[in-house]
């Protein structure tokens, strides 16, 4: 199982290589660091965008409509997605988080939309502090695991960064658009 997870994770790096192929630097010269780095920029750029796109007032939001009972706010996706790229960032550095998270669904303190995007922000640059520390000689290290006692890899928790958010993203484009709100990389 556990090189069943290592193959994956070097999948994922493999796949991320031949996305970022049209880079202007030569694949030859890219450091495993600046391959995920543009990934977490990719990833970034879709997340905040969502984020930005829900008015204040919207942000409240969570469908109600069917199977939906219990299911995050669209401020609280938000949260929680910026909660644990805090999370895997300081296990990647191996160092507790920078602010006090409360949970993985963010500090209470921060409830407006303007706090949250901020909060979302200022996570993906420890991400991307974090992940510029990944190199060939770290990549598949054991650290521990923000997640309970289990040991991790570095590459497991920046492909994870991406993968997280990604999966909250699908969510937070479906509440934008029951809100009659075309996402911004569909417009």
């Amino acid at each position: 199982m556990k090189n069943m997870k290592v193959l994956f994770c070097l999948f994922l790096l493999a796949a991320s290589g031949l996305a970022l192929a049209q880079d202007a630097k030569p694949a030859e010269h890219r450091t495993v660091a600046q391959v995920l780095d543009r990934n977490v920029a990719g990833v970034e750029n879709e997340f905040v965008s969502a984020a930005g796109a829900m008015p204040e007032d919207k942000y409240s939001f969570a469908p109600t409509n069917g199977e939906f009972k219990g299911v995050r706010t669209f401020a609280q996706q938000v949260k929680h997605v910026a909660a644990v790229n805090y999370m895997v960032g300081a296990a990647i550095l191996e160092e507790k988080p920078p602010l006090d998270l409360g949970s993985e669904n963010g500090p209470d303190s921060v409830k407006t939309k303007a706090e949250i995007e901020k909060f979302l922000k200022d996570s993906f640059v420890y991400v991307h502090k974090a992940v510029a520390t990944i190199n060939d000689g770290n990549l598949l290290s054991p650290i521990k695991s923000p997640f309970g006692e289990n040991m991790v890899t570095r590459l497991g928790m920046a492909t994870l960064i991406v993968g997280h958010c990604f999966d909250h993203y699908g969510q937070m484009v479906e509440y934008l658009r029951m809100n009659s709100i075309v996402p911004p990389a569909s417009r």
